[in-house]
């Protein structure tokens, strides 16, 4: 007797994953509520965020100092308090949305290329020359502290060329780029040490060591509008490469055969990803874990298809940095912590229990 069993659904990449289409079904809804709840809670983050300071304004004022500034008819605040909102908190406050939510969504496009969990943004060595190029210009007297910015993007530009010329022309091999990464990153970082060494003193000490911990207080409208630049232009160019990162997840090999270029692909995300957390390190100084915990934080809430997951990212990671940038000024005021020492000591602990979670269902 010939049983006659239903048949078996297989994908390009072989049986039915999450990644199918019922599976996409599934988790299309969760996904789009927790944009909605993104686009939602950002704005309100924002307002909340410029409020939050020695001087007390309210979300009111926040706003009509802002729709002042567009030319609405409205009246608008009194000198001192319209300097607060327009010149020192309001850029800071942007300016730690875009470097947070352009940190995350890089993270998640190297995880994916490099098939590495614990990758980031800093695994190009890339934070590592930045620093280099901020204290050759804060401590040798390169250039005047304006021009810390441009010499932190130049830094980091060359570690990420000396990665290039180490991986050579296997830099289709995430081992070869991780490895690539780390030796560069060492080199930069003991370059950085000389220099403090050789020729700082204690004030341009401390300041470099502010800076290297991470920092927003020098935020400027020219950076926000540097880092919206450079995160813009990664959600763009990555999100079109969405369904290339999706075949990522099954290997080379398997994403050579659905018509993906792995060489081609990889070099020009991993462009991509160096060039704008070049200019997003560049502005706000080293600030970690961002891009380690919040795509595996974004996965879980939106799952791991990368046309959900980028946004996601990009969402959450504006609002994680600007609270935690938020945290950082407020809590031990009057003075201020390093940003970068705040998302260390809430990074560490989160991604400790996401990887225990993914052990557990595995």
């Amino acid at each position: 007797m010939t049983s006659h069993a239903p048949p078996r659904t297989t994908g390009p990449a072989g049986p039915a994953t999450p990644g199918t289409a019922a599976a996409r079904g599934r988790r299309w809804p969760g996904a789009v509520s927790m944009g909605g709840a993104g686009l939602v809670a950002l704005p309100l983050s924002v307002a909340l965020a410029v409020t939050v300071g020695a001087a007390g304004l309210s979300v009111g004022e926040v706003f009509q100092s802002f729709a002042a500034h567009l030319g609405l008819p409205v009246s608008p605040l009194p000198p001192l308090q319209d300097a607060i909102v327009w010149e020192l908190r309001l850029p800071r406050v942007l300016l730690a949305a875009l470097v947070g939510g352009g940190l995350a969504v890089c993270g998640a496009v190297l995880q994916a290329l490099t098939r590495n969990p614990l990758a980031d943004p800093y695994l190009l060595g890339i934070s590592s020359g930045a620093s280099t190029g901020a204290v050759a210009v804060l401590i040798l007297g390169l250039g005047s502290a304006a021009t810390v910015t441009t010499g932190a993007f130049a830094g980091s530009i060359a570690a990420f060329c000396c990665v290039l010329a180490l991986a050579g022309t296997g830099t289709a091999g995430a081992v070869r780029v991780v490895l690539a990464g780390v030796a560069v990153s060492q080199l930069f970082s003991a370059v950085t040490s000389l220099i403090v060494i050789w020729a700082g003193d204690a004030h341009s000490t401390r300041s470099v060591t502010f800076w290297l911990l991470g920092s927003l207080a020098s935020a400027s409208w020219s950076g926000v509008v540097l880092c919206a630049a450079a995160a813009g232009i990664a959600l763009a160019v990555c999100w079109c490469a969405a369904p290339a990162l999706d075949a990522f997840a099954f290997g080379r090999e398997t994403a050579a055969s659905l018509g993906v270029s792995p060489v081609r692909t990889q070099l020009t995300l991993l462009v991509t990803t160096a060039l704008s957390t070049s200019a997003l390190v560049s502005a706000s100084g080293a600030i970690g874990f961002v891009g380690l915990v919040v795509p595996h934080a974004a996965r879980f809430l939106a799952g791991s298809r990368h046309r959900l997951l980028l946004p996601v990212c990009a969402l959450y990671g504006a609002v994680f940095l600007l609270w935690a940038d938020t945290a950082a000024r407020a809590l031990f005021a009057p003075r201020e912590i390093p940003v970068g020492v705040l998302t260390a000591l809430i990074g560490v602990p989160v991604f400790a229990a996401v990887m225990r979670r993914r052990s557990a269902t595995r």
